[in-house]
Parts: C-alpha cells; structure tokens; sequence
C-alpha cells in the first residue's frame, strides 16, 4: 500500500544512451528509455509502476502502491558511451497484521493477527505457560497466527495481547 522507489544511479558527466528497467521473471514488467529520441517504453507493466522523475536526469522506478505481486528482484541497465552499467535491487514486501482481540468462554482470551507477511509475534501480559497459538497460512504468502490463554476460568482481571511485527507493534487489553 506505501511507495517503493528503486535508485538506478546515474553520476556520469556523459550523456545517457538507454537505461532498461526489468523485473527479473517471465514476462514481467520492462521499463525503457532511449535519451537521443526522449522516448519511453513500457512492456507488462502496470499503471503503478512508472519512472520517478525524468529518466534522463534520474532513472530510478517507482511503485506505489505496492503490493505482494511487486515483491522480487529488479535490474537496472544504464548505456552511455562509457559502456553498459547494471544495478540490482531486492524488493520485499511485508503486511502488516490486522489485530483482533477477543473472549471465549472455553478458551480464554483469543488474540489474532491476521494476513500478516512475515507471520507476527504474539505474546501475552501477564506471560501464561498455558497459551497455545494456530497457523494458518494462505495462498497469497500472508499469514494468521491465533493465540489462547487458556485463562478460561481465570481470576486475571485483565489479559493483554503484545503483537510484535516489523511494519508495526500492537497492544491490546480485555
């Protein structure tokens, strides 16, 4: 949902020739321009992915918004009359969890995290030996963890849930 933009440096006092952008699968996205005719190019590509500034000034990518299709490995090519440059960038994208939390008789408080990428962290206050945790893992590459205190019939006033997650932290209390 946020913007990457992949740098493609440029630092040469020469003119630019050609810079390609490719994403590195079959069929995946090409992004091109040719300096002497001030011409671009765009094969497979969707209407998210575009150059960020001029490409004969700046040629780094832009994507926004991102979203688990975009994740991969990207080349950058710059032709000048010095020769042929190529650069490289690893994009990863990670999904922050929605996080619910929950009673049920039987099972305590319930604490959920869902459609996360990579799978968040839950852990409970006060810490419970008895909490058990579900994995559930879905076909676009997220993840939903599910934890039970097993505080069913406990005293606890209050349960709090900790999601830990690297896009983002998370406190819950019931």
């Amino acid at each position: 949902g946020h913007e990457a933009v992949l740098s493609c440096p440029y630092v040469f006092k020469v003119s630019l020739l050609m810079v390609t952008w490719k994403k590195k699968c079959n069929s995946c996205c090409l992004l091109a321009y040719r300096g002497d005719r001030k011409e671009t190019t765009k094969i497979n590509c969707s209407e998210r992915i575009v150059w960020e500034y001029s490409p004969g000034r700046d040629p780094a990518l832009r994507i926004y918004p991102v979203n688990l299709g975009d994740e991969g490995n990207y080349s950058c090519e710059i032709a000048n009359s010095e020769g042929n440059f190529y650069f490289s960038s690893s994009l990863t994208v990670i999904v922050p969890p929605t996080v619910t939390l929950s009673y049920d008789e039987s099972r305590g408080a319930v604490c959920q995290a869902s459609a996360a990428k990579p799978a968040a962290d839950i852990s409970w206050i006060p810490a419970s030996s008895h909490s058990t945790e579900e994995e559930f893992q879905h076909p676009n590459g997220t993840v939903t963890r599910v934890s039970y205190t097993g505080w069913g019939n406990s005293t606890f006033p209050t349960a709090t849930c900790l999601v830990t997650h690297p896009a983002t932290n998370q406190t819950l209390s019931i």
